[in-house]
């Protein structure tokens, strides 16, 4: 039996990347998916994939930033699924600049869909699970949300405060049944890796012990993991998928 048999996952972010990655992954082991990004013709491949897997599959075009949009992604998603049981928190932006001459609205910008957009996603599917007395929730951080990074305040800001939101929620939703745990990913092998130079990539290359990059389906593999049966004694944890990046 297929360990996520009969389960809806919401997956935001769902249109390439790590986000599709997750989507097919949760497929594969018997989860019906929710997929929602910024405009539907993001989502084409990962529904298709997805069904083609012999699973039910959702296009949802939302802002995760703007909290009328969420809220009626929600809305469509429970009335069309009936009920959630997964909920991946993937979308995530970037805006990179030293500090000094950050814009205003490059801050916002990726605290907005970063942070705001896990709060407000998170809130919007909650209720459901609260009801149902059960359910997972999984906040994608980021390594940079735990040791920093020049020239990405911003970013690494976001991604701290999903793990701070991420440790709090697990508290708040313990009592029903839901876990609530964060993966932060290093340097996986996406279309932003692909913009690094080679000298660029080398000098990452050796910070990590492993030697390599991560590959999205590594994501997806820690991310099946939490969403399973395995692992439901934990919670308002941090789970680095760094090839040793951050080990302590």
């Amino acid at each position: 039996m297929k360990t996520l048999e009969n389960q809806v996952a919401v997956v935001t972010g769902a249109g390439r990347g790590i986000g599709q990655a997750i989507s097919i992954k949760l497929a594969e082991h018997g989860a019906d998916i929710a997929a929602i990004d910024l405009k539907l013709e993001f989502l084409e491949e990962t529904v298709n994939r997805v069904r083609s897997l012999g699973r039910r599959a959702w296009a949802v075009a939302a802002d995760v930033s703007n909290a009328a949009s969420v809220e009626a992604a929600a809305q469509q998603i429970i009335h069309e699924a009936g009920r959630v049981d997964i909920l991946v928190n993937n979308a995530g932006i970037t805006k990179d600049g030293l500090l000094l001459r950050m814009s205003e609205a490059d801050w916002d910008a990726v605290l907005n869909v970063n942070l705001k957009g896990t709060f407000l996603v998170t809130k919007a599917f909650a209720r459901m699970m609260l009801k149902q007395r059960g359910g997972r929730i999984i906040n994608i951080a980021s390594v940079i949300g735990l040791m920093g990074n020049a020239g990405q305040c911003n970013y690494a800001a976001s991604k701290a405060g999903v793990i701070g939101f991420t440790k709090s929620c697990a508290r708040e939703f313990a009592s029903r049944g839901i876990t609530v745990n964060a993966i932060a990913p290093g340097f996986i092998q996406t279309a932003m890796t692909e913009k690094l130079t080679p000298d660029q990539r080398q000098a990452i290359l050796g910070q990590i012990p492993m030697g390599l990059l991560g590959e999205p389906n590594d994501v997806a593999e820690a991310v099946l993991f939490l969403a399973s049966p395995g692992a439901r004694y934990i919670t308002g944890q941090v789970l680095a998928v760094d090839g040793g990046l951050t080990m302590m």
